[in-house]
């Protein structure tokens, strides 16, 4: 209606006072001014007086009603005033006065300037007869919720949760006006996105947040919190369930070197996620975001581990190390060296951690870590490195939800990166390939690829660091198109020495029964730095193993594998027999041990060469002596 168009360019004119020229108003500006119309407002909520010839006329929504949608918790309540006697239930016989409150000053700014445009500056003087620019319920219900901020010319001041929240608030006013005027019935959807499930996990997680902060009295200032933000949905989440903890939340996007330096291999997502981050924190209410640049210690902590272990023909896995060196090892040095105070670090990874309560008071405190609920998502497997020191001061604010959940509170947040996918792949690749990487670095050294039942050469591969054991897919472009035929073919074995990668197409069948579930571990090491009691004797005088159940996980992923453990010597090595075989038991890989009995990872260890080593040299021997290969592997 002209009515409603003239009310919002007054507004309009109000925020951007160069309008009718060039505009240099600085978004900063009007955003703080934005603020200071929420704190106009809420004074004179307190103050605005209604005409008493009209008080006993009007009709109010019985209460607050929380808008969904809102990165902010905002409520708001329509109230109707008839401007005739006999308003008879029509829109066009009422004005509109609303009233609200919000947790987040932006937010309480654009529920002012809501109320103040739909008001039709009707509550500027506190009075209702000013029959000037009368806007009335109908003009509010014939409008479209999503073109406002356009035409006030805010859209592009406003990150898109906030442009959201905006039209949000108006669906909300449209159907309280029709529940006052009898038309219960509304077609517009402005239903919470977020199920009852993921809601009530919310609402438990502030109250425990509510009696966290409570219990924090002795301290003046709210925990210091560096969130660190990657630009995908967990993390985003995370950073909003921490505000709503009353943390203080400085967000940091590491950059790592290599997406950089291996550009010309593929496209390369840093500038994008990090775009990403700076909507995100606009849209959490202007978060501060720091950029920080690893390169150096991602050089020598993670890529040297990589290229090395490949190198020798092992597994290596990044992940971990991005985890226990730099994300909780050389961004805690960076941030300390820096002078920056920050009581946690905090990120999207899904795990718990529970708080172990001293016996003593002698002992100092630790921390448990477990499984998230999420089989699919847990990445307890690659925190199994991280000391206690670490843990000590680490948060993971989504370890208990589902992923479902997380991405519903994606929805009900409003974050502008709620539909990105996960993402894939290696911490520090991107969107390069491994093999893209390890040929980048290492290049290709030939060798013989060997069918392990009989020692005869069925093709040449370009370097061991392109195979792994268990490895299926890939194998057959190396392989001779005749041996090829009689696959499928699997990677059983590598030999260092000679550049051998050794093959069998019996992998599935008992000849690997021993191979694949008996083997070595190495640099064995406990989550609470001490062996656990299970797998210790008990009433030896000297420290002394016994054979325990445990279970395990030889790489991340949902699977559980069940088997026993018995360590030796120090206890930094042990061998483990799994009850069934598993796919590919490759030395360099980590496996992660858990409690029988509960979701608790316990430590972890490294699988040794010492296995294939043996097989290796039973292999050599059967040759010499003419025995059937195949024997050696029983």
């Amino acid at each position: 209606s002209p009515s409603l168009i003239n009310s919002m360019e007054r507004i309009r004119k109000r925020l951007l006072p160069g309008a009718d020229k060039t505009d240099t108003t600085s978004k900063d500006d009007l955003l703080k001014q934005i603020v200071q119309e929420g704190i106009k407002f809420q004074q004179k909520q307190t103050t605005t007086i209604i005409s008493p010839d009209k008080l006993g006329s009007l009709i109010s929504f019985p209460t607050m009603e929380r808008v969904p949608g809102c990165i902010a918790t905002v409520h708001l309540k329509t109230t109707l005033i008839p401007t005739s006697d006999c308003p008879d239930n029509d829109p066009n016989k009422y004005r509109v006065i609303l009233q609200g409150t919000a947790d987040a000053m932006l937010s309480g700014g654009l529920l002012a300037v809501l109320a103040d445009t739909f008001s039709g500056n009707a509550i500027d003087d506190g009075g209702i007869n000013n029959q000037e620019n009368t806007i009335t319920a109908a003009d509010i219900l014939n409008l479209d919720p999503e073109t406002l901020t356009t035409a006030m010319g805010l859209q592009t001041v406003l990150s898109r949760g906030r442009n959201d929240g905006m039209a949000s608030m108006v669906r909300v006013v449209q159907r309280q006006i029709k529940a006052l005027i009898g038309e219960q019935n509304s077609s517009l959807d402005i239903s919470e996105p977020t199920s009852d499930v993921a809601e009530e996990k919310l609402n438990q997680l502030l109250n425990t947040a509510s009696t966290t902060i409570e219990s924090q009295k002795d301290t003046k200032q709210k925990p210091n919190v560096a969130m660190l933000l990657s630009g995908g949905v967990d993390s985003s989440v995370a950073l909003h369930l921490l505000l709503r903890q009353n943390y203080n939340v400085t967000a940091f996007y590491l950059r790592i070197w290599l997406e950089d330096e291996l550009a010309h291999l593929g496209e390369c997502p840093w500038e994008d996620d990090l775009q990403v981050c700076e909507a995100v924190c606009e849209h959490a209410g202007n978060v501060q975001l720091e950029t920080v640049s690893l390169g150096k210690e991602y050089r020598e902590q993670v890529v040297q581990y990589t290229i090395e272990e490949a190198q020798r023909g092992r597994t290596p896995n990044p992940d971990i190390m991005c985890n226990s060196r730099v994300k909780f090892g050389c961004f805690l040095e960076y941030i300390e060296k820096s002078g920056m105070e920050f009581d946690y670090v905090a990120s999207g990874h899904y795990a718990r951690l529970e708080d172990v309560v001293p016996s003593t008071a002698m002992q100092s405190p630790k921390k448990r870590l477990f499984r998230a609920p999420d089989p699919v998502k847990d990445q307890s497997y690659f925190l199994c490195a991280l000391t206690q020191q670490q843990l000590s001061k680490v948060i993971f604010p989504i370890g208990s939800y589902q992923k479902t959940e997380v991405r519903e509170l994606a929805t009900h947040f409003q974050l502008p990166n709620r539909d990105r996918p996960d993402s894939q792949g290696l911490c520090f690749l991107g969107k390069v390939k491994f093999d893209e990487f390890l040929a980048s670095y290492l290049g290709k050294r030939p060798g013989d690829v060997v069918d392990a039942s009989n020692g005869e050469v069925i093709g040449r591969h370009n370097g061991l660091w392109y195979h792994t054991v268990g490895q299926r897919k890939g194998i057959g472009k190396v392989m001779n198109p005749l041996a090829t035929a009689r696959g499928p073919w699997y990677v059983v074995a590598k030999d260092q020495k000679r550049d051998f990668v050794y093959v069998s197409n019996r992998y599935d069948e008992e000849d690997f029964a021993r191979a694949r579930s008996e083997f070595e571990v190495e640099d064995v090491k406990w989550i609470l730095d001490e062996p656990p009691m299970e797998v210790q004797e008990e009433d030896a005088s000297e420290r002394s193993w016994k054979e325990t159940r445990i279970d395990m996980k030889i790489r991340h992923g949902p699977r559980i594998v069940q088997g026993t453990l018995l360590l030796k010597d120090d206890g930094s090595v042990g061998n483990i027999c799994l009850d069934n075989k598993d796919g590919g038991l490759a030395p360099g890989q980590y496996v992660v041990f858990y409690r029988t009995d509960t979701d608790e990872c316990l430590g972890a260890g490294v699988i040794s060469e010492k296995h294939w080593a043996k097989f290796l040299q039973n292999y050599e021997d059967s040759l010499e002596s003419g025995t059937k290969v195949d024997a050696v592997l029983k």
